[in-house]
């Protein structure tokens, strides 16, 4: 069976976490280092993990496995999972894949050495409703894809 992990502590998408995995009857792992409110009744587990930078990384990216769906927005643990097989979606609903993962923490690499030099290099934009849209539609079909390729 497919599940869902979900880096929780700054994920703005839970909710439509929860409604897409609700209609597939997928069970969602939402991985955090603080307890979080999860609905009842729904098939959601809150996974509390040690204090530490990595710590729910390295939850997630030893429990993702080929079929199942990563959110994060974080790109060396989307790098990761796509290794272990996994999808990996960003919270504006773009899908990593290992074409553009590379290129990707490159250019994150590049902004924090920016940033490491005292230049600004401006943050993600506020997510829009566009946004979660997007994210609600891309998260079904990936759960579709997953759920033809490793059927229950």
């Amino acid at each position: 069976m497919i599940a869902i992990f979900v880096d929780g502590d700054a994920c703005p998408v839970k909710d439509e976490v929860y409604a897409v995995a609700t209609r597939y009857g997928v069970p969602v792992g939402l991985v955090a280092n603080s307890p979080l409110w999860v609905p009842d009744g729904m098939g959601i587990q809150m996974v509390v993990v040690d204090q530490g930078p990595d710590a729910a990384d390295d939850w997630i990216a030893e429990h993702a496995r080929p079929g199942d769906v990563v959110v994060t927005a974080d790109l060396p643990l989307a790098a990761r999972c796509l290794g272990a097989g996994a999808r990996v979606l960003a919270p504006q609903g773009r899908e990593f894949d290992e074409d553009s993962i590379g290129g990707l923490l490159a250019s994150r690499d590049l902004k924090e050495q920016l940033r490491g030099a005292g230049l600004p290099t401006g943050g993600p934009p506020p997510l829009s409703g566009r946004d979660r849209s997007r994210f609600s539609m891309k998260l079904d079909e990936l759960v579709q894809k997953s759920l033809r390729e490793f059927p229950p």
